[in-house]
């Protein structure tokens, strides 16, 4: 077991190679990547940053999303030894820690309207009353950095250290997802740009009818 989170990245970024291992890891190409939320030791991305709307104009809550599959069967482990309900009964009893879980779901939010607000979606995970998905959680820490989702951090502190065999996807694999991702590139680029367009005529369309209805309305704050 592991008691100490491995270090949070800085500012996103994302490489060709960084998309290829993160197909390789998905077992498909990644959809709304914004950039490498955080890095695994072994120098993959483990955890990603995502658009809060995918290029068809979807919307995706879950800002931070976990890739790598160990980490991921780690966790599910912990789902499954019931962890997530042990998580939820303390909340009810500790005032201490639902406050620093509600803290998180407000830090969660404040990132997400940083690249665009989804009205009416709460964060992600089950947040701030609930916990319904540890890998959210664990991603949002390990994004985040440790003391900022006390749940996630505890969860990190459960798992065996999931780099220490090494990278989760081999150079062939990451090498094979790669051309994959080309080819969905060439083969895909007109659909996507099409639909990057309509997902933004849509959007724009959203903001109008605030805007109208504000008008009606009263004033309405607009960031």
């Amino acid at each position: 077991m592991s008691n100490q989170n491995p270090p949070a990245s800085d500012a996103p970024e994302v490489s060709d190679r960084d998309v290829a291992a993160i197909a390789a890891q998905l077992g498909r190409v990644p959809r709304g990547l914004r950039g490498v939320a955080h890095r695994c030791p072994c120098g993959n991305p483990d955890v990603v940053e995502t658009a809060p709307r995918l290029p068809d104009g979807t919307p995706f809550p879950t800002l931070y999303y976990l890739t790598c599959p160990r980490a991921a069967s780690l966790i599910g482990t912990l789902e499954a030894d019931g962890v997530m309900k042990e998580q939820t009964a303390r909340l009810a009893e500790d005032p201490e820690l639902a406050a620093a879980y509600r803290a998180a779901h407000e830090d969660y939010i404040a990132r997400r309207d940083a690249i665009e607000v989804l009205e009416g979606f709460p964060s992600a995970g089950g947040m701030p009353d609930r916990v319904k998905c540890l890998h959210v959680l664990v991603g949002h820490s390990l994004a985040a950095g440790e003391g900022v989702n006390p749940l996630g951090d505890e969860a990190i502190g459960m798992l065996e250290q999931w780099w220490a065999k090494g990278p989760c996807v081999s150079e062939a694999e990451v090498d094979a997802a790669g051309e994959r991702v080309a080819r969905n590139r060439a083969r895909g680029e007109g659909r996507d740009h099409g639909a990057v367009i309509a997902a933004k005529e849509a959007l724009s369309a959203e903001r109008a009818a605030r805007r109208a209805a504000a008008e009606t309305d009263g004033p309405e704050d607009e960031s």
